[in-house]
């Protein structure tokens, strides 16, 4: 009989009073496979206003690929036109952003690179337009710091040789041309895209570009940068951790030090599902909380079952989408106090529902996202983001003279339970679920020694501490592989009157036994 001191008090797998049915039965189904894959549910393209949601469709038909590949660039197109230029004010002192960090994986030969094209191509029309109004603002400029400079020069040149009696005046004068030339800038010219490039040039981007950045990418690449790959130094992620956030950063220059208050930088990508693993690695991304800060889509491919022939991307379809994208993004440009975006009463009660739906599942015991708070911590601030996306989607640049609807917070919320489901998926193969992580150690001891009946004592003893700290870790993972078939717990009879009751045993699937022992 184990002893009853470490175990004694511990929850049987199924609490029933002991007796003569309690025998457990012989006969055993099949197992549940631990591997088994979490339902992902298809992009919610209906959330879109009517001239985006049949853009993102009509892509998606065109390219035969998943409507998730459109859906996920097209709200990193919209956060690009409006993050850094407006915010979505929720309640209090709560604000957020308007920027986003989307991710879609998919296998290669999903036409990633056809689809970004299509989506970004107004983003950059955008920009050459942004580049051609601000060229003349930019030659003024540069003529108007270089004729300072020229007279400050020649103040300082009459200063160093002016007679004494006359020295002090002209000293101040040069002083206050040389300071003048100080206060001159050049607006550099308007950038909204960057491809991947390294933190330090995201950041001087950022710096340059008034607090805003967009990163747009069908590759992984990026990834391979913050990760230090590219450098003998450790990964640098401030620029991704504040950038997403708003977090003040700070920026050295060469001559000067600078800081940029509310920096926002836009992230969308399409990478393979083999790079979601590899960020799992980075030193310090889970930690400092990089992977909590993307959205993620992992959408099943259509490779092999894609039609030949298909129905090309109406034109008025694509003329509305790429007219109603530029200008959005020329409307907030404009924008150096980011526009604010207020909730309605009604669409502010829908949130407060959601938020108070969501927060018990952030238990760290028995709530479903407990194992990836800090994704699922970030949740509600990313849904109250994508509800503005989409109201400025539907409003355009006056979007901040109407308050958010109940239909568009109701759509967000939508959009923010498929990352969800999404989400779980993906960190499931980042292995960032311990219960699951230490099920399969457990099934391995099982196989490893062949028992057909067994102690928790025992299967603790044989796992490494490393991977089960204590008792208390192992009881959801056994838990787990009950709920799969692979155990049954009982408790035995007591064998006297006296004493403590025995500890309860677990019965192990022939199966395990059977095959690979």
């Amino acid at each position: 009989m184990d002893s009853p001191d470490l175990w004694a008090g511990l929850p049987t797998l199924r609490e029933e009073p002991p007796g003569e049915d309690d025998a457990v039965p012989d006969v055993w189904e099949d197992p549940i496979p631990l591997t088994g894959q979490r339902r992902r549910p298809p992009f919610p393209d209906q959330v879109f206003p009517a001239w985006l949601g049949e853009f993102v469709a009509a892509v998606a038909e065109e390219t035969q690929t998943p409507v998730d590949l459109a859906g996920s660039i097209a709200l990193a197109v919209l956060a690009t036109a409006a993050g850094g230029r407006s915010v979505v004010h929720v309640r209090g002192n709560w604000r957020e952003p308007t920027n986003l960090y989307t991710v879609v994986a998919l296998p290669p030969g999903n036409r990633k690179t056809a689809v970004f094209t299509l989506l970004t191509n107004p983003l950059y029309e955008a920009e050459k337009q942004l580049k051609t109004a601000m060229r003349p603002v930019i030659v003024e400029a540069e003529l108007t710091a270089r004729m300072a400079k020229e007279s400050a020069d020649k103040a300082a040149a009459k200063a160093a040789s002016a007679d004494a009696d006359k020295r002090d005046e002209i000293v101040a004068t040069a002083i206050g041309l040389a300071q003048t030339v100080d206060t001159l800038t050049v607006p550099a010219e308007p950038v909204l895209l960057a491809d991947d490039a390294t933190p330090e040039a995201v950041t001087s981007l950022i710096a340059e570009q008034g607090g805003r950045l967009s990163v747009m990418s069908d590759e992984g690449g990026i990834f391979d940068i913050i990760a230090g790959r590219y450098s003998s130094g450790a990964p640098n992620m401030e620029v991704f951790l504040k950038g997403h956030a708003g977090g003040r950063m700070r920026v050295n220059r060469q001559t000067r030090r600078e800081y940029i208050d509310a920096p926002a930088l836009t992230m969308g990508l399409a990478v393979q599902p083999e790079v979601l693993e590899a960020i799992g690695r980075i030193k310090g991304a889970k930690g400092r909380g990089l992977l909590g800060r993307f959205l993620y889509s992992l959408p099943v491919s259509t490779v092999g079952e894609r039609k030949v022939i298909t129905d090309p991307v109406p034109e008025q379809t694509a003329a509305t989408y790429t007219a109603r994208i530029i200008e959005l993004t020329l409307a907030l440009a404009e924008w150096i106090d980011p526009a604010v975006i207020q909730l309605s009463p009604e669409a502010d009660a829908a949130l407060i529902a959601y938020q108070e739906r969501v927060e018990p599942w952030l238990k760290t015991r028995g709530g479903k996202l407990g194992h990836i708070t800090d994704w699922a911590g970030k949740l509600v601030g990313a849904t109250a983001r994508m509800a503005a996306l989409l109201h400025l989607a539907e409003h355009g640049g006056n979007g901040y003279a109407h308050p958010v609807a109940e239909a568009t917070m109701r759509a967000a919320i939508e959009l923010g339970e498929y990352y969800t489901a999404h989400a779980l998926a993906v960190f499931d193969a980042m292995g960032a679920d311990p219960v699951v992580s230490r099920a399969r150690s457990v099934l391995e001891a099982l196989r490893d020694n062949g028992w057909e009946d067994v102690s928790r004592r025992d299967v603790f003893s044989v796992l490494s501490r490393s991977d089960v700290p204590t008792v208390a870790d192992l009881e959801p993972a056994l838990a787990l592989l009950e709920d799969h078939g692979y155990l049954r717990s009982y408790q035995p009879e007591r064998t006297g009157k006296r004493g403590r009751p025995p500890a309860p045993r677990m019965q192990v699937h022939p199966a395990l036994r059977d095959v690979g022992h």
